[in-house]
């Protein structure tokens, strides 16, 4: 008998089908990956399972039984939980008051009393949670611990776990597979959403592959490769792109520097402890750290949307210490920011987002220029391949299609540095390959690239040197062609061997 049974499920969005007759089944107690591009359906499918949406035409079954899931609400008195790419979380309450978030009818709840649960749970799943902290001080990868305990805090039989890695660094990813495992055994059914191939042939016993909204197949592990998972997913073997010489890039101008920056988190506490880089013209220069080290406050530092303690900030032969943003932009920085939804506006157009960033160029006599606007929209969706059209909202792109857009705004403007912070988080194997092609070809333009990254993986494949920070100390920085993981590893975790 099938945890879940998934048969003939149709989903439409207007002309799009998202969801063209997909059968899925989960087994009792497995980890089954669900693998496709962005915007092959994946999320559509689990959406529909959680009931978020509801399916135009198909059946569910739970446990062997037909299963009406009209809401979440539903989802989970059927055992289901879903952790999605995107946080559900309220910033400014504690870990503890999301866990219990919506599911009492009284106004008042035993404080201590869910904390000493929360923390018993966290004790049991093995992940690592502060009952008593305040979501908005979490890191990004911290919120991630917590979206996955609150999940399995609610008696959770079947997760749904959708891009859980996208913000973990390789221990933290060890970690969550060890629990996963652990939690397998004890009965836990599992469907994981990943563009990782070698983590779901790592974690998964069973794949199953979705291609523009249709089922290609399902494999089991013992049967397949990554080059094969990668041609079902995207058409073609090949994959990953990689930087294909070494420079010495020391001798060339710097076009950007960092001198003994500081800087403070949310909480006020010391986030960047005098942090000084250089990245040169025509170089890749990777940032490599675990979340929470203080990349997302060079980076805000270094875009002009957080100010410095003390220290400078040079870019392009310009000072630029707590400078705002247009000025940052007006230096000929681009920046391609973490949150990609945070520096979009979701409700207005892909052509309108295009030119968010220099509306100035698109206005005459005070009024924005349409006509102007568009034809640039025309030229860069087809430029940056962009799978939408100038009118669509961004709201309604994919995950893949929303950074190129981002991409295409930034790189547009051919700027001499750009500052990169997670450029491929949560992307699939053809986006990411994409995204990372149009960095190198940046840095083959002689542009300075900051390339901040949690994947190792990236770091190693486009970086010229690689620099590794800690507790908002740079730990130190070495050729790309002296590093390896192992070593990078333990720059990551504080070591100055």
């Amino acid at each position: 008998m099938h945890a879940v049974e998934m048969k003939g499920i149709v989903k439409r969005f207007a002309d799009l089908v998202a969801s063209d007759h997909v059968d899925f089944n989960l087994e009792q107690g497995e980890i089954h990956a669900l693998l496709g591009e962005n915007g092959a359906g994946k999320t559509t499918l689990m959406r529909i399972l959680y009931g978020l949406y509801h399916a135009d035409e198909g059946q569910v079954f739970i446990n062997g039984k037909p299963a009406v899931i009209s809401s979440p609400r539903d989802a989970i008195r059927q055992g289901i939980g879903m952790v999605t790419q995107h946080f559900t979380l309220v910033p400014t309450l504690t870990v503890a008051e999301n866990m219990v978030l919506g599911e009492t009818g009284s106004v008042m709840i035993n404080l201590p009393d869910v904390e000493e649960k929360v923390a018993a749970a966290s004790e049991r799943f093995g992940i690592p949670v502060k009952p008593q902290a305040l979501i908005r001080h979490l890191s990004v990868g911290e919120r991630q611990r917590v979206e996955i305990l609150k999940a399995l805090y609610h008696d959770a039989r079947v997760l749904i776990l959708d891009e859980p890695t996208a913000v973990l660094v390789p221990q933290e990813v060890d970690v969550l597979f060890k629990a996963l495992l652990r939690l397998q055994q004890e009965g836990l059914s599992v469907i994981f959403i990943s563009h990782h191939l070698n983590e779901v042939m790592d974690i998964c016993g069973r794949i199953t592959v979705l291609r523009d909204g249709h089922s290609v197949g399902t494999v089991q592990k013992a049967d397949t490769n990554q080059k094969q998972l990668a041609k079902m997913m995207v058409g073609r073997e090949s994959f990953g792109v990689k930087r294909q010489d070494q420079r010495q890039a020391s001798v060339s101008s710097c076009l950007l520097s960092v001198q003994n920056v500081c800087a403070v988190d949310k909480k006020g506490l010391p986030a960047l402890k005098d942090v000084s880089l250089e990245v040169h013209a025509g170089e890749i220069l990777g940032l490599a750290g675990v979340s929470g080290n203080g990349q997302a406050e060079l980076s805000a530092v270094l875009c002009g949307t957080q100010k410095t303690t003390r220290g400078k900030v040079q870019a392009n032969g310009i000072n630029l210490t707590n400078a705002e943003p247009a000025s940052v932009c007006a230096a000929g920085v681009g920046r391609i920011p973490e949150d990609r939804h945070a520096n979009m506006v979701g409700e207005l157009s892909v052509a309108e987002n295009l030119v968010l960033d220099q509306l100035g160029n698109f206005v005459k006599n005070g009024i924005l220029e349409q006509d102007k606007i568009q034809k640039n929209a025309k030229t860069l969706i087809k430029e940056f391949q962009i799978k939408a059209a100038p009118g669509d909202r961004v709201r309604t792109l994919s995950g893949g299609n929303m950074q190129k857009v981002m991409l295409a705004r930034t790189l547009s403007q051919n700027p001499a540095v750009v500052i990169a912070s997670q450029p491929t988080r949560g992307l699939d194997v053809g986006a990411t390959d994409y995204v990372r092609s149009k960095l190198l070809e940046q840095r083959e333009a002689g542009a300075a690239v900051l390339l901040l990254s949690e994947d190792l993986e990236e770091i190693l494949a486009l970086s010229d040197r690689i620099a590794v920070i800690y507790a908002g100390k740079i730990m130190g920085v070495l050729p790309a062609s002296e590093a390896t993981p192992e070593k990078l590893g333990l720059m990551m975790a504080g070591s100055t061997d």
